[in-house]
């Protein structure tokens, strides 16, 4: 079981990452070089043993896909050149990215990945100290996969403070997902989609839109001869789920990209959307399922918290004492609300006295629901790291609530935001890739 889970984990891009090799050149006795450059990166370089690391695992998966198809299904596998270049193109925004989280100041301290590795360790039914020598017997080695699982964590914090964080929602938008809620089923119906764009910079030239219409073109017409979606995202789509044949998951209606909404909850079930045109370029998505959702009751609770950060003058150990100072003034009778407002970083929740509202499952970081799950109404946790910083945090009560105006809302938001980070993101990776010096070698 642990093999295809390793397979899977890198076929969603974690481990399937650049291996965490230094990046120098080695020269062996005789002066020979024993690894190449793949590509120069503003300050850094794509090695081509990492290319290579990568490629491997790309085509295993690859064909674990095939394998995997029904026999009428399986399609001939895309030209290892055209993999190559989508491997390369992935390893050098990856690099792009690691650049800019490192000049932010992000960084990934060893106790959050030592966590992290242990939820990896536990989901295969392990132990952290048992993990070394599972990935060893998968031909993993340790500690490129915990420098790998590093890197991951640094770009999703990435990902947080320079897109999600800046997504914004107007009182017009939410008004017209409540209305939309109360009088369309689509947020009760799930749906399977992949995608394929053809991305077009910001600043491009006439000729350069031209071509990234030509291949538009050439995609459409291989789809209406029969061709395999998935193929054609593979060798074609600029997404980040190319890899993936295009594959973006089950979304709720009401979480679909908002490029793509109208148009795939008019579609049937294998069905293919006309060209849509945005700023990042042209898409295409397909329609593979559609399956109904039932509504549930949702356990909610009323929690309140304080969030401090370690920064160049306060390390973790003085943020983590400072916590527990302020734990053993409110259990002393100190106002939590009070202190919150003073101290909190948490900006937004600081201003109502630290709390952050009814929330539901799956609202906040897996790090900070456990923390929650442990506590009974009125305690008051000890200070605990989550990847946003170290906090206390109470809960104030519970409930089992059916859905309200106010959970609507709360899933509204969420439901707006969602919809635009795949635009935003794709806005965004073309971005910092058209202001990054790249320099390809092969």
């Amino acid at each position: 079981m642990w093999t295809t889970k390793t397979l899977k984990w890198f076929a969603l891009g974690l481990v399937l990452a650049a291996p965490a090799w230094p990046q120098t050149r080695e020269l062996a006795g005789s002066g020979q070089l024993l690894d190449g450059v793949a590509a120069i990166v503003d300050k850094g370089i794509v090695l081509k043993s990492e290319l290579d690391q990568r490629m491997d695992i790309v085509m295993a998966n690859l064909r674990e896909m095939q394998r995997q198809a029904p026999p009428e299904e399986r399609r001939p596998l895309p030209p290892l050149s055209v993999v190559e270049d989508q491997v390369l193109d992935q390893l050098i925004l990856r690099q792009i990215q690691l650049q800019l989280a490192e000049r932010v100041g992000i960084d990934i301290a060893d106790e959050r990945l030592n966590q992290a590795l242990e939820g990896v360790a536990s989901d295969n039914g392990l132990t952290l100290e048992q993990l070394p020598d599972a990935l060893a017997a998968d031909g993993i080695d340790y500690a490129m996969f915990r420098e790998e699982t590093r890197d991951q964590m640094i770009l999703d914090q990435l990902l947080q403070r320079e897109v999600i964080a800046r997504i914004s929602i107007s009182p017009r938008e939410l008004d017209q997902c409540l209305a939309r809620s109360s009088e369309s089923l689509a947020e009760d119906v799930d749906y399977d989609i992949s995608h394929i764009l053809i991305s077009v910079a910001q600043t491009a030239t006439r000729e350069e839109l031209d071509a990234a219409r030509a291949e538009l073109d050439d995609v459409l017409t291989q789809l209406e001869s029969g061709g395999d979606f998935a193929q054609l995202a593979i060798t074609h789509s600029d997404g980040q789920g190319a890899l993936e044949g295009g594959a973006l998951g089950w979304r709720k209606g009401a979480q679909l990209p908002t490029l793509f909404a109208d148009a795939v909850i008019a579609m049937e079930p294998g069905s293919i959307s006309e060209p849509i045109q945005s700023a990042s370029g042209f898409h295409l998505v397909k329609l593979n399922d559609i399956r109904g959702a039932q509504a549930v009751m949702v356990d909610q609770m009323l929690v309140r918290h304080i969030l401090m950060t370690p920064n160049e003058i306060l390390d973790e150990a003085t943020v983590e004492q400072r916590l527990q100072n302020i734990r053993e003034q409110v259990l002393e009778g100190d106002d939590f609300g009070a202190i919150a407002q003073a101290l909190s970083e948490d900006t937004v929740s600081a201003a109502d006295s630290g709390e952050l509202g009814w929330i539901g499952p799956g609202v906040f970081v897996p790090e900070f629901e456990e923390q929650l799950a442990a506590l009974e109404v009125g305690e008051l946790s000890m200070p605990f790291r989550t990847r946003f910083g170290w906090h206390i945090a109470e809960v104030m009560d519970k409930r089992s609530y059916d859905t309200t105006e106010e959970v609507k809302e709360q899933r509204c938001a969420g439901q707006i935001r969602e919809s635009k980070l795949e635009e935003q993101r794709e806005l965004w990776f073309r971005q910092i890739r058209d202001q990054a010096f790249v320099e390809r070698r092969l």
